[in-house]
C-alpha cells in the first residue's frame, strides 16, 4: 500500500481520568498498540490528553506538571516497543517559568519536536489564557523534555524521508478556528498532512460547523487533516465533550467518529498522498504565498525522520467508489443531477441567444446520449420562451438501426411534443460507397440495391462484421444532413471522446455540445433522473425504456431478426470501467498500477478478474493516446465536473504522444 502513496492515519479519543497522568499514559499506550495492529502510520491524540483538558487551575501545580512530563517519558519509552508510527500527544509543559499547551511529536523512542498552541481562547466557556502562555511568548527554540533536548516552536515541520509526500504539520484546537490558521502557513511550506489535537466541547450546532472547518481547511491546504478531540472522561462540571474525531482529505471527509460514545475510540482511514501531491503541482497558485515576505515563512524548520513501513493486509480502509462520477448518497445525487442539467440548459441557452436563436438541428437515435441532449434542448427552448417547433429533430436509420431504438426515437419525440423527421440514409450511403469503389464486407456493389444489400448484410457471419469505412460513411452522412438543417446540437459524451469512440467530422462535430464533459455512466443516470424529476407520463415511460437499451452505435448490420449486432462495451470495455479509469487517470494522474489497485477494491472487483481489469486498462490507454487528435478540435460545450478533455479547459496533450510508458507500467504489474 505504501508504494501506492497511501498513508494510514488514526484519530484517537482515549479513556481518560482528569489529572490521572499514569492512567492516561497507559490508555495512550494501549491505543498505540491497537493502532499498530491496524497498520497505522500516524496517530493523533486529543489536546492535553495526558492530563485532561479540564484540569483548570490544577495546571498551575508543579505536581501535575511533573506527572505530565513523566507520562510523556513513559509514552516515549514504551511506545517505541508497541508502535512503529508517529504519535502526536498533548500535554502542558512548564518551560523557563512559563506553561505552554503543547503537542509532542513522538517516534522511535524520541520526541521529534514540541509544538505549542498559537491561539489561546479566553471567551465564553474557555479560559486558556488563564492557564497557558501563547506560543509567541517563547524566546527559545529548544526545550528540555522527557530527558531530551527537543526542538520547540510553531515553525516545525516533520518530514518523513521514507514515505514520499508525508510532511506533518501540527496545530492545536483553536488554531484551526482562526482566520489564518498555522496549518495554512505550514501547507505553503510543504506540509501535506495536518494533526489537530483538540478539546472542542459540544453545544447545539457546533459539530456541523466543526465538520465544515476540518473539511474546508483540508481543501484550502490541499492536504490531509486528522482531527482528534477529547471525550467522555473530561470533567462535566460546566461543559461536555463528545470525542468527535474527523479525517478529511482535500475537502472530502473520509471518516468521522460517533460522538458521545462510551469508551475509547480509534478512527482509522487511509490518506492518498499521491492525490495531494498531484493537485498541488497542478494548482500553480498554491505556492504563491511563498512570495509574501511578512508571513515569516523562511523561519520554518524541517525535522526529518524515517518511518518503517508497517506490515498489514493490502486492503484499503477507505471507500473506493466504483462509480466516481455518480454520487452514492441519494440526496447528493439528486442535487448533483439538478445542477448538471441546469448547467447544460443555461450553457445552451446562452449560446443560442448569442447567435440569434437559429433553428436547432439534433439527431435522435433512440439511445442515451441523443436523448439527454434532446431533453436539454427542450428545456432550453422552454426557458427561452421559444416554441419547441423550432427544434428540427432528425432520426436517420441506417443499415444497423434496430427496431427498438427506432421506436424509442419516435415515442420520445411524440412525448416531448416535437416534430421528428425520419430520413433513411441507406440509399445515400450505398451511392457514396459505390462512388468510392468500396466493397463492404467484400460485397461488390455494382448491381446491389438497398433492399438486396440489406438482406445480404443480415446474413453475414459473425466473424465478418468489421468494416470501418462502412460505419464512417453512415455517421458522416447523418452529420451532413444535420449540418444542412440548422444549428447542430452535439450529443457525444466524455467517455466516447476519451476513447475516440466517435467518427471524425461526424458525431464528433457540432455547433455546440451540452454533453461534452458528461461521462457515460452519468449520462445514463441523468436520463433516469430526468425521467423521475423533470418529465412524466409517456415521456417518463420512454426515457426509462431508453435507459434499459443496450449501448451501441448501430453502424454495423443487424442480425437476421433485426437485433442489435454491435455492442460498444464488448469493443471498448464496460463503461463502468472506462469511467473509473478515466476519472483516476485524468483527475488525479494515477499511475496504471495504482488504478488497478483501486479497481481491485471497488465493488465491481467481484465481477471482473485481475486479468480482465488489466486487459481493459490496456485498451483504455491505447485508445486514449491514439485519439487525442479528435479531442484537439472539439466544439464548444460546458464543463460540468472536475474532469474534462476540452483543449480549452482541462486537457492539453500532443496528438502524437507515445503510450509506451503507461503500457509498460501495466505489463510490469503482471
Amino acid at each position: 500500500m505504501n508504494t501506492h502513496g497511501f498513508l494510514r492515519v488514526a484519530a484517537a479519543s482515549p479513556e481518560l481520568r482528569v489529572a490521572d497522568c499514569p492512567f492516561n499514559a497507559d490508555r495512550t499506550l494501549a491505543l498505540m498498540a491497537r493502532a499498530e495492529g491496524q497498520g497505522v502510520n500516524l496517530l493523533v491524540f486529543p489536546e492535553c490528553g495526558l492530563t485532561g483538558y479540564t484540569c483548570h487551575d490544577l495546571f498551575h501545580l508543579s505536581s501535575l506538571q511533573r506527572a505530565a512530563e513523566e507520562a510523556l517519558a513513559k509514552v516515549v519509552e514504551k511506545g517505541a516497543t508497541v508502535f512503529r508510527g508517529v504519535a502526536v500527544v498533548g500535554l502542558p509543559l512548564a518551560i523557563e517559568g512559563q506553561l505552554f499547551n503543547c503537542a509532542a511529536v513522538v517516534h522511535g523512542g524520541k520526541v521529534l519536536g514540541i509544538v505549542p498552541k498559537t491561539y489561546l481562547p479566553n471567551y465564553k466557556e474557555f479560559y486558556d489564557a488563564r492557564y497557558f502562555c501563547p506560543a509567541d511568548n517563547a524566546n527559545f527554540s529548544a526545550a528540555s523534555c522527557a530527558g531530551q533536548s527537543v526542538p520547540f516552536g510553531t515553525n516545525l515541520l516533520f518530514d518523513c524521508r521514507t514515505m514520499n509526500g508525508f510532511t506533518l504539520g501540527v496545530e492545536i484546537c483553536e488554531d484551526l478556528w482562526m482566520p489564518v490558521a498555522p496549518s495554512a502557513l505550514q501547507a505553503v511550506m510543504g506540509a501535506t498532512v495536518f494533526a489537530n489535537l483538540s478539546a472542542s466541547n459540544e453545544v447545539i450546532g457546533k459539530a456541523g460547523y466543526r465538520r465544515q472547518l476540518v473539511s474546508s481547511q483540508s481543501a484550502r491546504c490541499i492536504g490531509g487533516y486528522v482531527y482528534a478531540s477529547c471525550g467522555e472522561g473530561e470533567s462535566t462540571t460546566d461543559i461536555v465533550f463528545g470525542g468527535h474525531c474527523i479525517v478529511a482529505e482535500n475537502g472530502v471527509i473520509l471518516a468521522e467518529s460517533e460522538r458521545f460514545r462510551h469508551g475509547q475510540q480509534l478512527l482509522v482511514t487511509d490518506l492518498d498522498l499521491d492525490r495531494l501531491l498531484h493537485d498541488r503541482i497542478q494548482t500553480n497558485t498554491f505556492h504563491d504565498a511563498n512570495r509574501v515576505a511578512d508571513l515569516g515563512l523562511g523561519k520554518y524548520r524541517t525535522l526529518s525522520f524515517d518511518l518503517e513501513p508497517t506490515a498489514r493486509e493490502p486492503k484499503l480502509v477507505r471507500a473506493v467508489d466504483a462509480n466516481p462520477f455518480v454520487p452514492s448518497d441519494p440526496a447528493t445525487c439528486d442535487e448533483r443531477c439538478r445542477d448538471i442539467f441546469q448547467t447544460q440548459v443555461a450553457a445552451l441557452g446562452r449560446r443560442l441567444s448569442h447567435v440569434g436563436l437559429p433553428p436547432v438541428a439534433i439527431g435522435v437515435s433512440g439511445g442515451l446520449d441523443s436523448t439527454l441532449a434532446l431533453l436539454v434542448v427542450c428545456k432550453t427552448m422552454d426557458e427561452l420562451g421559444v416554441p419547441r417547433e423550432g427544434v428540427h429533430a432528425l432520426t436517420m436509420p441506417g443499415f444497423g438501426t434496430s427496431a427498438g431504438t427506432r421506436t424509442n426515437a419516435h415515442d420520445l419525440a411524440r412525448a416531448l411534443n416535437i416534430t421528428l423527421r425520419e430520413i433513411d440514409i441507406r440509399a445515400m450511403c450505398l451511392e457514396q460507397m459505390r462512388a468510392l469503389g468500396h466493397a463492404p464486407f467484400g460485397i461488390r456493389l455494382e448491381t446491389e440495391t438497398v433492399a438486396s444489400l440489406s438482406e445480404r448484410l443480415c446474413r453475414l457471419p459473425e466473424d465478418n462484421r468489421s468494416d470501418l469505412t462502412f460505419e464512417n460513411v453512415q455517421a458522416r452522412a447523418r452529420t451532413a444532413l444535420l449540418m444542412n438543417t440548422g444549428f447542430v446540437i452535439g450529443t457525444g459524451d466524455l467517455s466516447e471522446l476519451a476513447l475516440g469512440w466517435c467518427t471524425y467530422n461526424a458525431d464528433h462535430m457540432s455547433m455546440y455540445n451540452p454533453n461534452v464533459s458528461i461521462p457515460k455512466t452519468l449520462v445514463k443516470f441523468l436520463v433516469e433522473w430526468a425521467a423521475h424529476n423533470e418529465f412524466d407520463g409517456p415521456a417518463r415511460d420512454t426515457l426509462l425504456e431508453i435507459v434499459k437499451t443496450p449501448i451501441s452505435p448501430e453502424l454495423l448490420p443487424t442480425g437476421a431478426n433485426g437485433e442489435i449486432a454491435q455492442s460498444t462495451e464488448s469493443t471498448v470495455g464496460p463503461y463502468e470501467l472506462v469511467d473509473f479509469f478515466l476519472y483516476h487517470f485524468l483527475r488525479f494522474g494515477a499511475e496504471p498500477e495504482k488504478i488497478l489497485f483501486l479497481a481491485g477494491h471497488a465493488k465491481f472487483a467481484r465481477e471482473y478478474t485481475a486479468d480482465t481489469l488489466r486487459h481493459w486498462l490496456r485498451v483504455f490507454l491505447k485508445r486514449f493516446f491514439a485519439n487525442q487528435f479528435k479531442r484537439s478540435c472539439l466544439p464548444d460545450g460546458p464543463k460540468v465536473g472536475s474532469v474534462s478533455v476540452s483543449p480549452r479547459g482541462d486537457w492539453r496533450m500532443p496528438s502524437d504522444a507515445a503510450v509506451r510508458v503507461w503500457l509498460d507500467a501495466v505489463e510490469g504489474g503482471e
